[in-house]
């Protein structure tokens, strides 16, 4: 497989990383600065541009690792109707592509990158979709040789699965960005938290996680709750979302007890 990497962020610098240990033959990188796509291509041991008129036509595979927006106008300039490109995004239609592109799918991989901090994609989940299949068995085949978890997940699971990965990773992270704030309020380290926050993690690798909740919320301590809450006070907005997932976790207890 011959492929062009479209992007140069976090997904794309990572993922090619994964795709070049692996033995791929990425040939070029497409970038929009000739900085970002100069450096991630001297990483890979490639060559580079900036300029869609200079784009490979021949290659087998291009992965568009653009921000969700930029999917449609980065399709629509690429010559290449006829080659297979796929996106990486969690929450954006497969058949975004089908307006350029006669071969298309999506290659999206369920995890959170820094382009500085190394991954291992044996452990990453890779969710695969393509409008026939064909061009399915393509995309099974170059994400196994990166990953071990290889899913196939249409566009409105996909959509469910990245909403989820929202609340789970997204959200779970700014709240640990308030605990820090609040901590840093008192002179005290986040890295008091940091056990706590491995503990709770380990739990959900084996249990579900509504049956290892634990908590005032979930014991119904008002008092503690109200002390909370009047501690929160010079800062409403974190006050009102104490509140209201301390709700949450009361009402989705017993709606769980009813099911």
């Amino acid at each position: 497989m011959r492929i062009v990497l479209c992007g140069t962020g976090n997904l794309a610098t990572r993922l090619g990383i994964a795709l070049f240990a692996a033995d791929a033959e990425i040939v070029q990188i497409f970038g929009r600065t000739e900085k970002n796509a100069a450096e991630l291509a001297h990483i890979l041991h490639c060559a580079f541009t900036i300029s869609p008129e200079e784009l490979v036509t021949d290659a087998d595979l291009y992965i568009l690792a653009v921000s969700d927006d930029s999917i449609e106008k980065t399709v629509a300039n690429l010559a290449i109707r006829d080659r297979l490109v796929v996106h990486t995004a969690g929450s954006v239609p497969m058949e975004i592509l089908a307006v350029s592109a006669k071969n298309f799918g999506v290659f999206y991989p369920l995890q959170t990158f820094s382009k500085n901090k190394e991954v291992d994609f044996r452990n990453i989940p890779i969710c695969i979709e393509a409008n026939n299949a064909s061009n399915l068995e393509i995309l099974n085949g170059v994400a196994s040789t990166i990953s071990e978890q290889v899913v196939r997940v249409d566009s409105n699971q996909r959509k469910q699965l990245h909403l989820a990965a929202v609340f789970v990773c997204n959200f779970v992270n700014h709240f640990y960005s308030i605990g820090e704030q609040l901590l840093n309020e008192q002179q005290l380290n986040f890295d008091l938290l940091k056990p706590l926050i491995r503990e709770t993690a380990d739990k959900v690798m084996n249990y579900s996680p509504a049956s290892v909740q634990t908590g005032p919320a979930i014991r119904g301590d008002n008092a503690v709750m109200q002390m909370h809450r009047n501690m929160l006070e010079g800062n409403p907005a974190w006050q009102e979302i104490y509140s209201l997932i301390s709700k949450e976790i009361r009402v989705g207890t017993h709606r769980d007890a009813v099911g």
